[in-house]
């Protein structure tokens, strides 16, 4: 990230001639406006910039439509995909208050930190998201009331024609994990796609071939703290799909794009620090574990059903929640079993700072200031409350989960955690969430689920045509 002295000192000069102010809607969507860098100006940085919040889906009504946006002067990035233009994160405003606005994700997220701090249980959380997602040479779809199809290439599935020219290099099913050239084809691109973040500010630890064949990649952040690890989420899903553009790919972060093969999941890191010490850390806890990690986890695993409906906010995620594709479905903690919802990492031993919890049930389609704000709140109740996981059932579970048939699984569609967070009090109590958020957050799923459901499939007429 680049400091605003020196951003003004490069649009006087004339290297910056466009700022493009980015801010997230309520879904999890960048949206942006383009200003002339002379309309940077510290006047204009403390009195916003205008924009009409009732095209902003979720945001305003018509009849009070005006909000502002407050660039946050510690998130300019340059663009690798425009010349001269640097992009800058924002808050949204309500100009009738002269407040930050209720509905504004970002402003959530940022809300979340100060709960933290205000609880006297910790003064940070750190956060590491993996994000995977599908690389295809293309993606076509079409729907229509007498239409509709998915048309997905990638060089890495085999030819629908045996005879057909093809490499010898192939990635079988379900076998791509860890695969190294010619064998894996996307090395070059997750190369550059590293530097690229790195380049702004956005620190990698690792990128690698991901399970599935198809082109499934994962690229691993380096932690850090709530609301700037989100900014990084939203950077890190802009430079991949301008990549993938550049290379005359896709990239897809739909959590289960391809039927009887792995999905993308976005399974996230977190830990709580109080004056530099780890609060989840205890050398002689299970997995060195401390009793506040497992009433954090115990949390996470009480509203679980709730919390699905902002982690995992679309139909499709739910086709990702389903047995054996390692997919999280059983609502337990372990510390090595990956069908557990969640997972206590035993990479390393006795190294405090390292320890920490893996929610490995959300997915890409999520918003990250909602999604990590959301945990963190429901992680703080179970501290609150003093819940053990051990006496409520949850585990620890270092068997096959799956084979395991008391143990309770996720719930298999969007509608029932949709309910479940109407009811919810816990978010809005804590004062993170602002009830007009959620109802509008609400609104926005529940339109997109209900219109998804009107859709027949191709599928429809594979199982039912003959009947």
């Amino acid at each position: 990230m680049i400091d605003l002295r020196k951003v003004l000192t490069l649009t006087r000069s004339g290297e910056i001639e466009f700022v493009d102010l980015r801010f997230v809607d309520l879904r999890g969507v960048w949206q942006h406006m383009s200003i002339p860098a002379h309309e940077l100006k510290e006047k204009n940085l403390e009195m916003g910039y205008g924009f009409d919040g009732s095209s902003i889906r979720g945001f305003q009504t018509i009849s009070e439509s005006d909000m502002l946006l407050m660039p946050d002067v510690k998130t300019f990035f340059f663009d690798p995909f425009f010349e001269k233009t640097i992009n800058v994160i924002c808050n949204v405003f309500d100009p009738a208050t002269g407040k930050n606005y209720p509905k504004d994700p970002r402003y959530t997220a940022q809300k979340a930190e100060n709960y933290l701090k205000k609880s006297g249980i910790g003064d940070i959380s750190y956060w590491g998201p993996e994000i995977e997602y599908f690389l295809f040479d293309s993606l076509g779809y079409y729907v229509s009331p007498y239409e509709s199809f998915v048309k997905i290439a990638s060089s890495e599935f085999p030819p629908e024609d045996p005879n057909s020219p093809k490499d010898g290099y192939k990635i079988l099913h379900k076998t791509g994990y860890f695969p190294v050239p010619p064998f894996d084809k996307l090395q070059a691109f997750r190369s550059e796609f590293v530097i690229l973040l790195e380049k702004n500010g956005v620190e990698i630890e690792v990128h690698h071939h991901e399970v599935a064949s198809g082109g499934q990649v994962e690229i691993d952040m380096h932690y850090d703290a709530l609301t700037a690890m989100a900014d990084k989420v939203m950077i890190y899903k802009y430079l991949a799909r301008n990549l993938a553009k550049k290379y005359q790919m896709t990239a897809c972060f739909l959590p289960k794009p391809l039927y009887a093969d792995n999905g993308s999941g976005m399974h996230t890191h977190q830990s709580l620090f109080k004056q530099g010490r780890n609060l989840f850390y205890d050398p002689k806890g299970y997995a060195e574990m401390s009793e506040i990690g497992f009433s954090y986890l115990a949390g996470l695993l009480v509203n679980i059903k709730t919390l699905l409906a902002i982690t995992n906010p679309t139909v499709n995620s739910y086709r990702r929640l389903v047995p054996h594709f390692e997919a999280p479905t059983s609502i337990a903690f372990s510390k090595r079993n990956r069908s557990a919802t969640v997972r206590i990492p035993m990479y390393y031993k006795k190294i405090p700072n390292a320890k920490r919890i893996e929610f490995r049930v959300p997915d890409p389609t999520c918003n990250p200031y909602l999604s990590f704000a959301a945990q963190l709140v429901y992680g703080i109740e179970g501290i609150k409350n003093k819940l053990d996981p051990k006496k409520l059932g949850f585990g620890p579970h270092d068997e096959n989960i799956y084979e395991m048939a008391k143990i309770e699984q996720t719930p298999n569609n969007l509608f029932t955690v949709l309910e479940n967070l109407k009811k919810d009090q816990i978010l809005i109590k804590s004062g993170v969430f602002d009830a007009q958020l959620v109802n509008s957050y609400l609104d926005v799923r529940t339109e997109d689920a209900q219109q998804n459901l009107l859709y027949p499939t191709p599928a429809d007429f594979m199982f039912y045509s003959d009947i």
